[in-house]
């Protein structure tokens, strides 16, 4: 993956590109889901937003992180991550998960939150968390959570919270 893809932390002057990556893959109205609220007003987490580029620069896949809290406890909402179409069922998605938890993980983050599918994340070690209260509306089986250091979950309950 690494000789085809160039990946690179998302700079401020590549929003908009990331942007219409993500409005070229989701649905519209994707800024009306619960997890954004928690983006709102929010700056991602720069150095763990990724950008993946072919070799002539394009954009092929992009993924963000956002401080969250639960109460006292910091942890990191992943998502949205997204694919160009031109490039989907290359790995490329799956690429910029990996490299970025491996990133956060070194950066000393506990705890990555996540609102998605168990079968999907689940390869990179997602779980399904109890106890957790998002923003409605927030189906309770699509709260997936994984700890980058042994038992950072462990006894996390609570609403999630912007960390603003």
């Amino acid at each position: 993956m690494e000789a085809r893809f160039a990946l690179a932390p998302e700079r401020a002057e590549d929003w908009w590109e990331v942007e219409a990556l993500y409005d070229l893959c989701f649905a519209p109205g994707r800024t009306a889901l619960s997890s954004y609220r928690l983006r709102d007003g929010i700056e991602p987490v720069m150095g763990l937003s990724l950008l993946a580029r072919d070799p002539e620069g394009a954009l092929a896949g992009a993924i963000r992180y956002w401080p969250i809290r639960i109460g006292a406890v910091r942890a990191l909402l992943l998502g949205p991550v997204a694919v160009h179409p031109t490039h989907q069922g290359e790995g490329v998605g799956g690429w910029l998960i990996r490299q970025s938890l491996e990133i956060a993980r070194d950066a000393g983050w506990q705890r990555v939150l996540l609102v998605g599918d168990v079968p999907y994340y689940g390869r990179f070690g997602f779980v399904r968390l109890e106890g957790l209260e998002m923003p409605p509306p927030t189906n309770p089986d699509r709260v997936l959570g994984l700890a980058l250091t042994p038992g950072a979950w462990d006894g996390i309950t609570g609403p999630v919270t912007r960390d603003a």
